[in-house]
């Protein structure tokens, strides 16, 4: 155990790297063939992973040597705080979905599915409204996909806190 911990940290920049990656191309997938449009809590879930990832490739940068050491905690640190606000956005999500509390007003709409027949309707002067935050589009295993999302930033957020400690002890 110890020594996947140890290979997981050594290349934590790399791996955190391909993980917000791959969370971008599920959310795509989903969308894309899925055909389940995001809302705008979902997109905002998304620029926190479009923020990580040139945080995460200067973060591999600096383990390599090529930053001076010292930025490097510093750049671990502020990669977990992208995920750790990461995190937030999809609890908040997650929580206006299981209606502990509103979701935000620009979710209050009464969500359409995209079709051919939509496309003309627009095209004669119908509105278009966005996807519902407070409604769960997709569950799998009791939680939603912002609730995944949460799990998945929070164990970001840990393994990144954790490789900005490690790294300033070097």
């Amino acid at each position: 155990m110890r020594a996947l911990i140890a290979s997981i940290l050594r290349h934590w920049p790399a791996l955190a790297f391909v993980t917000s990656a791959a969370m971008l191309a599920t959310a795509h997938a989903f969308e894309t063939f899925g055909h389940l449009a995001p809302c705008t809590l979902c997109l905002y879930q998304r620029q926190v992973y479009w923020l990580a990832l040139p945080i995460a490739a200067l973060a591999f940068i600096a383990s390599q040597g090529v930053i001076p050491r010292i930025f490097t905690p510093w750049i671990g640190g502020l990669l977990a705080l992208i995920f750790l606000v990461g995190a937030g956005i999809a609890i908040y999500h997650a929580g206006a979905e299981w209606k502990f509390w509103p979701g935000p007003t620009t979710c209050s709409g009464a969500g359409a599915k995209v079709s051919a027949a939509g496309l003309a309707d627009l095209l004669n002067g119908a509105k278009v409204t966005a996807p519902r935050c407070d409604q769960a589009a997709w569950v799998f295993l009791g939680l939603s996909m912002a609730g995944w999302n949460a799990l998945i930033s929070l164990k970001l957020a840990g393994w990144s806190a954790v490789w900005a400690v490690r790294s300033s002890k070097r």
